[in-house]
């Protein structure tokens, strides 16, 4: 083969994988500014068609009549106890899903046991419990709890099968962290899939506990 033509040949293999690596870009751009756009189940903002609507801050809510019964989530805690949340009707429940590998999760931990503290003070019919998912240990995750002063219980779900509980088309948790308030009746009522901070997460319980 001629030295020109290796060149050529050359040349026009850069050139390809040029092309190609535009290409990629530009469909990454693109993916991103339309995750950009949509709430934490990868739905524009507003109603869903499901029965539920995502404001902007990501929070999703289903209308008091349209909610849906909550799977049967039980198992052992992460302190060796155990737990089934349906025992806990009767009261609001918030149910976060939670890592201690997450960063996002340590940043919403003081959030959430803070709330914790004031709710129970105040003497509220609410139940905080954790979903603990990926840790390779109940040490490790009853190290973040011992951390952040986590107090309420968290059941040790190594694997996520309670997340996939959820029935498909509810405000089931997909992410991590992920939060998931039940109203009294033991009933999906709201779902976050962002970190929180106290506003945000009396947002969530406060319209519930208002309700008759």
């Amino acid at each position: 083969m001629s030295l020109s033509r290796a060149l050529v040949r050359r040349s026009s293999r850069r050139s390809t994988s040029g092309r190609a690596l535009l290409l990629t870009a530009v469909s990454l751009a693109s993916a991103l500014t339309l995750t950009a756009c949509t709430g934490g189940d990868g739905k524009p903002n507003g109603s869903s068609g499901d029965g539920y609507v995502t404001g902007s801050g990501g929070i999703a809510r289903v209308a008091r009549g349209e909610r849906t019964e909550a799977p049967k989530l039980d198992g052992d805690t992460v302190d060796g106890s155990t737990l089934d949340v349906s025992t806990l009707k009767g009261k609001v429940v918030v149910l976060n899903v939670w890592g201690s590998w997450c960063a996002p999760c340590r940043a919403e931990a003081p959030h959430f046991a803070k709330v914790a503290k004031e709710l129970a003070d105040a003497g509220k019919d609410v139940a905080f419990v954790g979903l603990n998912t990926r840790d390779s240990s109940k040490q490790t995750a009853a190290a973040f709890e011992s951390d952040f002063g986590i107090t309420y219980p968290s059941i040790y779900d190594p694997v996520g099968k309670l997340m996939l509980r959820f029935p498909k088309g509810t405000l089931n948790p997909n992410a991590i962290p992920a939060t998931v308030v039940l109203d009294k009746e033991g009933k999906i009522a709201a779902r976050a899939q962002v970190a929180m901070d106290d506003v945000a997460l009396r947002g969530m319980i406060d319209p519930l506990l208002a309700e008759k």
